[in-house]
C-alpha cells in the first residue's frame, strides 16, 4: 500500500475558497480534502495555510547564480543546483527556466548559460538531486543573427513548455525610451560613444533579422505543439500581430494599454511578481497592482527573484482580491499555461505539490514545501 499523509489543522485554500480542514496524500497525489477533524497521526499545520505548490513560468534566478558578480561566474552545475534549492525554499515546485537564446552584445556569456543550463537539466533529470521539477522557456532575442542555430537543436526538447519572442533592441518594449537606454547601459560600464554606435547596430541588426527570425520560430512553436509568448508588448499594434501570428501569452507587457488589449483579444497576460512587491517597476513600466485590480493580468512570474511569487500572491489578497484569486495566479493560471494539468490545485486527483504558509506580521513565510507527496523543504 502507498505510503499515506495526513496533513491537519490547516487552512486549506482551495480554487474557490480557504477551508479550515486537512488534505489526505496517498502515492504522491492528493486523495482528498476534508473539512473538520481528521483521523489520527497526521500531520498538524497549526492553523498555517496550505496552498498549491507554486508554478512559476518566468524565471531568470538561475543567470544569477551563474553571475552572482559581474566579473564573477559560477560553475554551471553547482549554480543550477543553488537555483533549484531557492525555488523550493520560496515554495516553488515547478520551474521553467527563462533562458535566453541571442546575443545583442551586452551579455555575451548568456549562450553560454543556455548551453550550460540545457546541458545541466539533461544531466539531473532522474537522479532525484533536484527539489522542484524543472522545464525550459526559451526566451529567443529577435534581432540576434545567431538565435536560430541556438533555437533549432532545442524547439523539440521534451522539457521545453513555453517558448517567446522578444526584442530588447533600443527603441521598441522596456527599451522605447533611448534616453533610459543610455543611462542604463552608462551603469554598465559603457562609453557615451559605444552605446551611441550600438544602438545604431542594434537598430541594423533589427531591420535584417527581426522578420525571418520571428518566422522561425513561430513555425517551429508550431511545429512541436509549444505554447508561444509574446515579450514586453507596448502597444495595440503589437498586440495584434501577435494575435495574427498565433501567440496566445502576453508576457510582462510593459502599458496598461498593451495588456488590456491582450486580454479584448483573449490572450492570457503574465506579468513580474517583483513589481508588486516593490510597489512598481524597476524600470518606469506599468505597475502590476494596478493590472490586478483592472483584472488586466491572469498569472504572475517570479522574473527574477523566486520569493516574491508567495509575497506578491498574499500582498493582492491584503489588497483586497480574494485568496483563492490570488494564490490562483501563482499556481493553477500558470500551470494552466504550461499545459500542466495536474497540478497547481489543491483537489482529489492532483499531485500532491504543497506549501504551507504561515504569516507573521502579514508577512508570508514559507514554512514546509511538499513535491508530489515528498517534503523537499
Amino acid at each position: 500500500m502507498s505510503q499515506e499523509t495526513v496533513f491537519a489543522n490547516a487552512r486549506v485554500v482551495l480554487a474557490d475558497g480557504v477551508m479550515t480542514g486537512g488534505v489526505i496524500v496517498r502515492g504522491g497525489r492528493i486523495v482528498s480534502v476534508d473539512d473538520g477533524a481528521m483521523p489520527a497521526g497526521p500531520l498538524d499545520m497549526d492553523g498555517d495555510f496550505l496552498i498549491p505548490g507554486i508554478v512559476d513560468v518566468h524565471t531568470d534566478n538561475l543567470e544569477r547564480q551563474v553571475q552572482p558578480r559581474q566579473n564573477a561566474r559560477w560553475p554551471s552545475r553547482s549554480a543550477l543546483l543553488a537555483h533549484d534549492a531557492q525555488c523550493a525554499a520560496a515554495g516553488v515546485t515547478t520551474v521553467l527556466d527563462a533562458l535566453c537564446l541571442g546575443d545583442l552584445g551586452f551579455n555575451e556569456l548568456r549562450k553560454q548559460t543556455f548551453l550550460d543550463g540545457v546541458c545541466d537539466l539533461d544531466a539531473l533529470e532522474g537522479t532525484g538531486l533536484l527539489k522542484a521539477e524543472h522545464f525550459l522557456h526559451l526566451r529567443c532575442e529577435m534581432p540576434a543573427p545567431d538565435m536560430p542555430e541556438l533555437f533549432r537543436p532545442v524547439a523539440g526538447h521534451a522539457r521545453v513548455r513555453m517558448i517567446s519572442v522578444m526584442d530588447h533592441c533600443p527603441g521598441v518594449g522596456q527599451y522605447a525610451d533611448l534616453d533610459y537606454y543610455r543611462r542604463l547601459r552608462r551603469k554598465d560600464g559603457f562609453s557615451l560613444e559605444y552605446i551611441e554606435g550600438r544602438i545604431q547596430e542594434l537598430q541594423a541588426m533589427r531591420a535584417r533579422w527581426r522578420n525571418p527570425n520571428r518566422a522561425i520560430v513561430l513555425d517551429l512553436a508550431r511545429a512541436h505543439g509549444v505554447v508561444l509568448a509574446s515579450h514586453d508588448d507596448r502597444t495595440d499594434e503589437e498586440i495584434a500581430e501577435n494575435i495574427a501570428d498565433g501567440i496566445s501569452i502576453s508576457e510582462f507587457p510593459v502599458t496598461m494599454t498593451a495588456a488590456q488589449a491582450a486580454k479584448r483579444a483573449k490572450m492570457d497576460v503574465i506579468a513580474g511578481a517583483p513589481n508588486i512587491v516593490r510597489g512598481g517597476s524597476h524600470s518606469g513600466n506599468v505597475k502590476v497592482a494596478d493590472l490586478v485590480e483592472e483584472r488586466a493580468v491572469d498569472a504572475l512570474a517570479s522574473d527574477y527573484v523566486p520569493v516574491s511569487l508567495v509575497e506578491a500572491a498574499f500582498r493582492c489578497a491584503a489588497g483586497g482580491v480574494d485568496l483563492p484569486r490570488a494564490i490562483g495566479m501563482v499556481s493553477a493560471e500558470p500551470a494552466r499555461m504550461a499545459g500542466l494539468t495536474d497540478r497547481g490545485t489543491i483537489a482529489p486527483g492532483m499531485r500532491a505539490d504543497l506549501v504551507r504558509v504561515r504569516l507573521h506580521d502579514g508577512h508570508p513565510v514559507v514554512r514546509q514545501v511538499w513535491r508530489a507527496g515528498e517534503r523537499v523543504i
